[in-house]
Parts: C-alpha cells; sequence; structure tokens
C-alpha cells in the first residue's frame, strides 16, 4: 500500500479492458496513483512490474502497484472492469446473471474499505451493472458512473467523420440509450461546423440517407464485429474510460455520453441510461436534456423500457 498522496484510481479487473485502461492511464499522465486489484494476484502483480518499467517513459511521475481492497478507502476512483467478457453470438445484457453477483461482492468490499469517492463501471451490460453499482454501494446517484455511451459516439463520430471526409472532433453528434442493441442515433441535433447533418445530406437524396443508416448500423454491431475478428474490445473503451476519468480527476465540466440515473428527464424515472451529461470531481453534476424528435423520444422510452425489463429480475419486486 502507498501513501504518496494525490489523485488515486483503483482499476478493479485487469484483464484487457481493465489493462488497456491503466495502460492510458499512465501514458496520459491522468493519475497520481494506480492500484491495479484482480481475484488472480499475480496477473495484477505482472501488470504493476510491467508498467513500472516502463515509467521512465511516462509524461509524469505515476505510483503503480497491485494491492487489494484496503487500498480502496484512499481512492478518489474506483474503475470496475472485472466480470465475464462478451462471447461471440451473445448480446450485452447476456452477462447479467454471471455478473450481478460478481458485482456485489467487488462493491460491498469496495465500501468496507471506507471508500468515499467515485465509481466508474465500465463492464457490460453497462447500464445494467451501475445501477446495480449504485444499489450495492448506498452511495447519491451522482457518484456512481457507468461508461454508458461514450464509445458508441466516440465510433459515430469517427464514421461520420469518414463519411464526410471531416476531422471526427469537429463532428458534433451523439449516441444515446443502452449501451446495446436498442441504442440511437441523435440526428436531429448532429452537425457538423454547426450545420445539421440532415442538411449536409439534402443534395444526395436517398442514397446518403441509406449510407447514414448503415453508418449507425456498424457503430450498433461495432463490438460484434469487433469480437469475431480478434475475440475482445478493449483498447477504445480504455481510451474512453481515461478521457472519463480525466474530466472527473481534473474537475472539467466536460459533457460525455455516460450512463447517468434519470429521475424525471427524457421522461423516465429509476434507470442509468447512456445520455450527455456534465461531468466533474463530484462525479455527474448534471444530466444534459438534449432535444428529441417524436421517433427519437419513442425509441428512447423503447430502450429504457428494454432495461427496466431487466432490472426488474433483480431489484424491482
Amino acid at each position: 500500500m502507498k501513501n504518496g498522496g494525490g489523485n488515486r484510481v483503483a482499476v478493479i479487473g485487469t484483464g484487457l479492458v481493465g489493462a488497456s485502461y491503466a495502460f492510458a492511464l499512465l501514458n496520459q499522465g491522468i493519475a497520481d496513483e494506480i492500484v491495479l486489484i484482480d481475484a488472480n494476484e499475480n496477473k495484477a502483480a505482472g501488470d504493476a512490474m510491467d508498467f513500472n518499467h516502463g515509467k521512465v517513459f511516462a509524461p509524469k511521475p505515476t505510483d503503480i502497484w497491485h494491492g487489494d481492497y484496503r487500498d480502496c478507502r484512499d481512492a478518489d476512483l474506483v474503475v470496475i472492469c472485472a466480470g465475464a467478457n462478451q462471447q461471440p453470438g451473445e448480446t450485452r445484457l447476456d452477462l447479467v446473471d454471471k455478473n450481478i453477483a460478481i458485482f456485489r461482492s467487488i462493491v460491498e468490499s469496495v465500501m468496507a474499505s471506507g471508500f468515499q469517492g467515485l465509481f466508474l463501471v465500465a463492464t457490460n451490460p453497462v447500464d445494467i451493472l451501475t445501477y446495480a453499482t449504485w444499489k450495492f454501494s448506498g452511495l447519491p446517484p451522482e457518484r456512481v458512473i457507468g461508461s454508458g455511451t461514450i464509445l458508441d459516439t466516440a465510433r459515430f463520430r469517427f464514421l461520420l467523420g469518414e463519411y464526410f471526409a471531416i476531422a471526427p472532433t469537429n463532428v458534433h453528434a451523439y449516441i444515446i440509450g443502452e449501451h446495446g442493441d436498442t441504442e440511437l442515433p441523435v440526428w436531429s441535433q448532429a452537425d457538423i461546423g454547426g450545420v445539421p447533418i440532415r442538411k449536409w445530406i439534402e443534395s444526395k437524396g436517398e442514397q446518403a440517407r441509406e449510407d447514414l443508416e448503415r453508418i449507425f448500423a456498424n457503430v450498433r454491431d461495432a463490438a460484434y464485429q469487433i469480437i469475431e475478428k480478434k475475440g475482445a474490445t478493449y483498447y477504445g473503451i480504455a481510451m474512453g474510460l481515461a478521457r472519463v476519468t480525466r474530466a472527473i480527476l481534473h474537475n472539467e465540466n466536460a459533457i460525455l455520453t455516460v450512463s447517468a440515473y434519470l429521475d424525471g428527464l427524457y421522461g423516465e424515472r429509476d434507470v442509468y441510461i447512456g445520455v450527455p451529461a456534465v461531468i466533474n470531481r463530484n462525479g455527474i453534476r448534471e444530466v444534459i436534456e438534449i432535444e428529441l424528435d417524436d421517433h427519437e423520444q419513442t425509441w428512447f422510452h423503447h430502450s429504457a423500457a428494454t432495461l427496466k425489463e431487466v432490472l426488474a429480475r433483480f431489484f424491482f419486486r
């Protein structure tokens, strides 16, 4: 256990996502301390050794070690990457039964340490497990955040940028809803350089609309495609988690599409779901309620209902 002070991030689960996330933190100099916790202690210990050997190349000094749940007591942020992985042919929601029990044990162990920070959840199905983390921890909902649709939104912006030959940083578009098969693109609010995307395609006719539909399908199904090709997705989500972590530790008030608790906004209550939210040192400062057209609103309600149907098996009794 270290006592060097500064921002401490505890990474629980050092599999492909957890290790890639810790690697991103180290390379971007986001945290002062990173503690790696895994049921396979040798794996966490080996990762810590490997990371430490590369610290001379990192942009800032960072303490990295393998530890246990006691190290969560002084953590500013606990990031949960542990749990069963999505297999070829499985949806994210298929993982619920496997991961709920794992999460109860993890969250209760973290809270027993005296932890008073924020949770960030990456494990799928992320919206369900973020809700579970909130319930098991007893923390206020704003202090429990899921990675939500941050990666879906990044995929969306990348593919749109590629299609229009515009840098993705200048494409402003959101994927919201479940991080899964019922997620939706908010076409009504998507723009490039302040010009609505729907206006960009007006002159291109039906073919362009079909192209945009294919782009969204590729966003929604990207994980399946990557899993089929290489077994798992981890680099993209690791960088997304690092972005959320930077927003938290640096108190940025950044707007990111995370899994946030809704209590009336978007016409939904008692569900964690992917929406734009302002993220800072205190967690979710506020949820941004973007205006949806009628079709998008109906789609969003369907997405929330899908999540609530799963949650009902465990929490709504």
